[in-house]
């Protein structure tokens, strides 16, 4: 027989759901049955898929201990199952799995909160309640441990943030949605739940701490108009000709208006995540991240070159400047040549470039086409490769074990580079002529992870962070505070910190018009961009950036499309590519129509 205080639980976790028998109905089976099934999908905000909406969100369940939980695959790429969040001392955990497309499952015994995610794809999330059906509330636990190592009780600020964060990620309706002229709602199961001080109202938490129904800025262009375009990969768009999501926006440097939308619905385009150009900026190579395809189209035109197969989850693409061949990071492949070199036009794959480690995600090039530098995911470390003689120069450790060293960003004369550490909120610093680490970069220094309280800039869960093409500043989009930090790179100290949506993400520089540069940066669960001018007096202080403005990423009625925009409007915005390229080493290569756009100090930005 069915525990009845169980059952009032999985009842109250439902009152927001219209299918309440349903889900009555998935509470007895994991409470008789004992099991639940998660399939990985590459569907925006049902990453982990129960198949049944709670308060909205597929993501989530609840079950008694000793619950069997199994996770398949229905997804295009491969993917690792890990336990990012666990009851504290919880047995079978960390839980942790190579990337596969199969199944595996674990058993939970321990009464608490258990946050799985793929240590390739870190924002796909899925939650599991174990409860003590003879307490009152859901049971959270006491305290909940970090893959890393960080341990926090479940009352604190770390670990609610990390809450909230779970089910604006998991939840689309969930999103900022800049387009809707509302308010910004998100929405928490009514419910109550045990942490460690007691039993408290989960929505009456979250609410108190973060507010909700907040009203959104109004979007607003630069004063300055940018040299060019900016190509923004909205990776969760949804449009009616293909079952995968995302599209690749441009927006014009000048209007500031979405003209042009690519979704290529020919191949069925999966995830696009990172892009970059060629030298004479014609095409763009665009990474399919939850698929096995580099795909390049024409750039003025959206019309479809080729796709070219290059490994599992390929996540970043760059050039080499002196011969423009391309270099791809497939961040799903563990073999050790895991970086794949192409052809220029990516007419042809080249062969494997051997860095020492697979999984790599975000890497650099220097300006001479000599050194690439590559995150180490898994390993947390960091490889330094030279083309010139074809060897390894280095693999340094730059994060704790658990780290998880995702983007890089290189000063443009190949003194040194930076490395994102995303679950230890660090960004490392490496000398790269003597190949040591010289500083950890601590993120969180002015975070208080128990009470909240912010003395300084603040940055958490780091992902992009390049340089700027004159090497004075540094930009990083830090996802869980939503927060927008910048490095004056003479002293590698943060020296401001802006504000940004939630699943800050993506980060490029561009050039700007009469002088100058402008940092874009995209979020995940938002469909605006952010414009920042990080050095608005031109005096190379970057501790006076500001944000310059803000456009939106959805389609207006001039935007020219090759499929028609079905959900998600502008949404998922990660990979960033302004065009012309205007770092140090590309952009001496622009062909004279965009080069005679720039400014001599644009054109040969550290002279």
């Amino acid at each position: 027989m069915l525990d009845t205080n169980f059952i009032k639980k999985v009842v109250n976790l439902t009152v927001y759901s219209s299918a309440v028998l349903t889900l009555l109905s998935v509470g007895a089976a994991s409470a008789g049955d004992n099991e639940i099934q998660f399939q990985l999908t590459d569907n925006p905000g049902r990453w982990f898929d129960t198949g049944t909406a709670v308060a909205g969100n597929r993501s989530i369940a609840i079950a008694s201990p000793g619950v069997r939980v199994k996770f398949s695959g229905n997804s295009n790429t491969v993917h690792t199952r890990s336990s990012l969040i666990y009851p504290t001392g919880a047995a079978n955990m960390p839980f942790n799995t190579e990337p596969r497309k199969g199944g595996d499952d674990v058993t939970l015994t321990t009464p608490g909160l258990y946050v799985f995610t793929c240590s390739i794809h870190p924002y796909m999330f899925g939650a599991v309640i174990v409860d003590d059906p003879k307490t009152s509330g859901l049971d959270l636990g006491s305290s909940i441990s970090l893959i890393n190592g960080i341990t926090v009780p479940t009352s604190s600020d770390l670990a609610t943030r990390l809450l909230r964060t779970f089910f604006i990620a998991t939840n689309p309706a969930n999103w900022q949605d800049y387009a809707s002229n509302k308010p910004w709602h998100v929405t928490y199961p009514d419910v109550d739940v045990r942490v460690d001080i007691g039993v408290v109202n989960l929505p009456d938490v979250l609410n108190a701490r973060y507010g909700n129904d907040i009203p959104l800025a109004a979007l607003e262009n630069p004063e300055t108009p940018a040299v060019g375009e900016v190509w923004v990969a909205t990776q969760f768009e949804t449009t009616t000709g293909k079952e995968k999501p995302g599209t690749v926006s441009a927006v014009d440097g000048t209007s500031w208006q979405v003209t042009r939308k690519v979704a290529l619905p020919s191949i069925d385009m999966n995830n696009p995540h990172n892009m970059w150009t060629d030298k004479d900026q014609n095409v763009i190579y665009v990474t399919q991240w939850f698929d096995s395809k580099l795909t390049v189209y024409d750039r003025q035109t959206g019309k479809l070159i080729r796709n070219v197969s290059v490994g599992e989850s390929p996540a970043h693409v760059m050039t080499l400047t002196d011969s423009d061949r391309l270099h791809v990071t497939n961040n799903g492949d563990t073999r050790p040549d895991s970086v794949m070199e192409l052809a220029p036009l990516a007419t042809g794959v080249l062969g494997r470039v051997d860095i020492g480690r697979g999984n790599a995600h975000a890497h650099w090039m220097s300006h001479d086409g000599k050194t690439m530098v590559t995150p180490n995911v898994f390993s947390g470390d960091s490889t330094q490769y030279n083309f010139h003689t074809d060897s390894i120069e280095a693999i340094l450790p730059v994060s704790s074990p658990f780290g998880h060293p995702l983007a890089t960003g290189m000063m443009p004369d190949a003194s040194k580079y930076y490395v994102a550490n995303l679950l230890d909120s660090t960004i490392a610093v490496v000398n790269m002529d003597t190949h040591q680490v010289t500083k950890h970069i601590n993120l969180i220094k002015n975070y208080n992870p128990i009470t909240g309280a912010i003395s300084g800039p603040v940055g958490a869960l780091p992902i992009q962070t390049p340089v700027s093409p004159d090497g004075k500043n540094m930009v990083t989009a830090n996802t869980l505070t939503g927060t927008i930090t910048i490095v004056n790179t003479s002293t590698d100290e943060v020296v401001a910190m802006l504000p940004c949506d939630p699943g800050c993400h993506g980060v490029q520089y561009g050039a700007k018009k009469g002088g100058g540069y402008f940092a874009y940066v995209s979020s995940k669960f938002s469909n605006r961009m952010l414009i920042v001018d990080p050095d608005p007096n031109g005096d190379g202080d970057p501790s006076d950036a500001k944000i310059a403005g803000q456009v939106g990423l959805f389609s207006t009625s001039t935007t020219q499309q090759d499929d028609t925009i079905k959900g998600n409007p502008g949404m998922g915005g990660q990979g960033i590519l302004p065009i012309p390229l205007a770092y140090n080493g590309w952009v001496q290569n622009l062909p004279a129509a965009w080069s005679n756009q720039l400014t001599p100090a644009q054109r040969d930005p550290i002279k």
